[in-house]
């Protein structure tokens, strides 16, 4: 099967290219299952790409000649700390460091310049005693299907930038997204109270192996992924 998509402005990462976990979604969904995606090169803004589809096993996204990212259907190989509860999340993020330090405020996800209804607003901090960072998180009805259901790419959005804060910890710096494995378990719906977390799993040289999850307000595991980011020199 073949498509063509473009990736509009609204859902940037940093300004010119797309958010990592919104892009990998958008193919990663397309397979059956949980599926792992990696990102070859900074997903391009507002042009047509093609999208092809193989026996349902294998996904490329191509931007003329460039392999921009690429899905295979995976097991996600991460377990979840409990869910911080959601006033608990509330108070982690008032320590949100992207507040005042923010390598990319204009994110669909976690950039603090993005309006209420626009981005998605998904600010993690530090949970006082645990190597944990969490959000709350109300979806907006424009991330829905016409059921009140949340899209999967932005569910995979949702799992991508708490992942780069719980890497990070407390010294900010410039990571970029390699590859995020992400399972849906349950829908998540629109104006449902949601909290999502992140957490710092292993760190190999410039590679930190990171886990994240999404959380209803009663503590139910509905999405979890896990990623590795990336360093800059």
């Amino acid at each position: 099967m073949v498509k063509e998509l473009i990736i509009e402005k609204r859902y940037c990462g940093p300004s010119t290219s797309g958010q990592g976990g919104y892009v990998c979604g958008l193919i990663g969904s397309l397979l059956e299952g949980p599926a792992e995606v990696t990102l070859r090169v900074p997903p391009p803004l507002d042009r047509t790409m093609t999208l092809y589809l193989e026996a349902g096993d294998l996904c490329r996204m191509m931007d003329g000649d460039t392999l921009v990212a690429e899905a295979r259907r995976a097991a996600v190989e991460v377990n979840a700390p409990p869910s911080p509860s959601y006033a608990e999340a509330q108070d982690a993020s008032k320590n949100y460091f992207g507040f005042t330090s923010h390598p990319f405020p204009e994110c669909f996800v976690c950039g603090p310049a993005r309006a209420q209804g626009d981005g998605m607003r998904i600010f993690p901090g530090p949970v006082p005693g645990t190597p944990m960072v969490a959000a709350p998180w109300i979806p907006d009805a424009s991330l829905c299907n016409g059921k009140g259901v949340v899209r999967p790419e932005f569910i995979w959005a949702a799992l991508d930038c708490p992942g780069a804060f719980g890497a990070m910890g407390d010294t900010p710096r410039i990571i970029v997204l390699g590859k995020l494995a992400v399972a849906i378990l349950k829908d998540v719906r629109s104006g449902e109270r949601c909290v999502v977390t992140g957490w710092m799993m292993e760190q190999d040289g410039r590679k930190n192996h990171v886990g994240t999850a999404i959380f209803s307000e009663s503590g139910g595991l509905c999405a979890k992924a896990k990623a590795t980011w990336i360093e800059l020199k």
